[in-house]
């Protein structure tokens, strides 16, 4: 079996850190355990998706596949902090706000997803009461909550724990020696754990061996995804691509700034012998020297050239300023999408339209149900299974 944890690293001087780091998160852990601090429930469907570890475990493309399984048959509104915005309090997008004023993940959403409310506000509990009563948006079913599972003011109906594959938080040590947000004992508050990024070959017993080790309760539920890659589309203008389409001789300048590049790297590699990654820290708001290193950096590779780069940072790129045309005219942006492994993609969407349905406000939720179910018929991957939550 492959190494699970090959991109962990551990900074074994700063163990003592961690140690102390863990007694005051395990201390507000027991607050709220306790009742000292109050989690709040709404009589709304609430699903969180989130993790305990520092960086990126797929939440975005976990957001949007339920954003793809609910908007048909609810009217859905993601609520995210919007991290690294320059706007303050609850802003709800609108078909002009810019990438600024919302973060980089809530764009990129807003821009794929036109016909659902994206909001965001630091507090979650402020941005759930302003979206199911203002006007705008107060037709509002289901609400996903990004990246909240620390946020434990909001008691969601099902909370969704996303785990990179390589990065096993059974593996992992607390910040800052590691990048668990919190021990991972806090797992145990998940109705679903899901590993992400998972290799599209993993064998039946390798599930088996995960599904010992992350040692989940009777009430949890173990899925796996993985990234499908889409077909490269041009970040300025209507342009699109298909992976294999690359020439093996190109000059790809890979250019990202998310939290685990090494996975991009590796599945880009079989496309170009020539793969030139220029990497920046998740979330990197791109500076004027960044943008003339960017046109650099392509001017000085052989033609054949482009510049492939990742949702997240294409929108980012979007909002910059200083690209030269050349430059601008060789992006292209790789969307990506999660498939459920091991026959797990109908069980898990059974489970969620079935509890948003039971537990929406009005009924429109079993018409829209009962109009689309021709339509699911279809959906990708659809087999039997069952599973069950301790709250529903």
């Amino acid at each position: 079996m492959r190494t699970e944890g090959d991109f962990i690293k551990i900074n074994e001087w700063l163990l003592p850190l961690s140690w102390l780091y863990g007694i005051g998160v395990r201390f507000r852990n027991m607050m709220f355990d306790i009742g000292i601090l109050k989690s709040r429930r709404y009589d709304i469907p609430i699903i969180s998706v989130g993790n305990i570890t520092v960086g990126g475990s797929g939440k975005t493309p976990h957001v949007e596949y339920l954003i793809s399984l609910l908007e048909k048959r609810a009217k859905v509104a993601v609520l995210s902090r919007g991290y690294k915005r320059k706007s303050r309090g609850y802003v709800l997008a609108k078909e002009d706000t810019a990438m600024r004023d919302i973060g980089d993940e809530p764009y990129q959403m807003k821009k794929k997803f036109g016909n659902i409310h994206i909001a965001v506000d630091k507090d979650r509990r402020h941005g759930i009461e302003r979206l199911t009563s203002d006007r705008e948006t107060k037709d509002t079913e289901v609400i996903l909550l990004d990246d909240a599972y620390q946020h434990r003011y909001v008691k969601a109906g099902i909370s969704i724990l996303l785990v990179d594959y390589h990065r096993l938080i059974i593996y992992d040590r607390l910040l800052p020696a590691g990048r668990l947000r919190e021990p991972q004992s806090g797992k145990s508050r998940a109705d679903i754990i899901i590993v992400t990024k998972c290799p599209k070959d993993l064998k039946p017993m390798e599930y088996r061996v995960l599904q010992r080790a992350m040692g989940l309760y009777p009430y949890q539920k173990l899925f796996f995804t993985s990234i499908e890659y889409c077909g490269l589309k041009a970040l300025f203008g209507n342009r699109e691509m298909a992976l294999s389409e690359i020439r093996k001789d190109t000059n790809i300048l890979l250019l990202t700034g998310i939290a685990s590049p090494q996975q991009i790297v590796m599945d880009i590699k079989p496309y170009s012998k020539n793969i030139h990654p220029m990497t920046f820290a998740d979330h990197h708001q791109f500076t004027a020297e960044d943008i003339k290193e960017i046109n650099r950096r392509f001017n000085s590779l052989p033609q054949p050239r482009m510049i492939v780069t990742t949702e997240k940072d294409g929108a980012r790129l979007e909002d910059a300023d200083g690209l030269e045309k050349e430059t601008k005219d060789n992006i292209f942006v790789l969307p990506i999408r999660v498939r459920f492994m091991s026959d797990g993609e109908k069980t898990f969407n059974n489970k969620i339209i079935s509890y948003v349905r039971k537990n929406t406000r009005n009924s429109t939720m079993a018409e829209r149900e009962n109009d689309n179910s021709s339509a699911d018929s279809h959906h990708p991957g659809h087999r039997s299974g069952t599973i069950s939550f301790r709250n529903n």
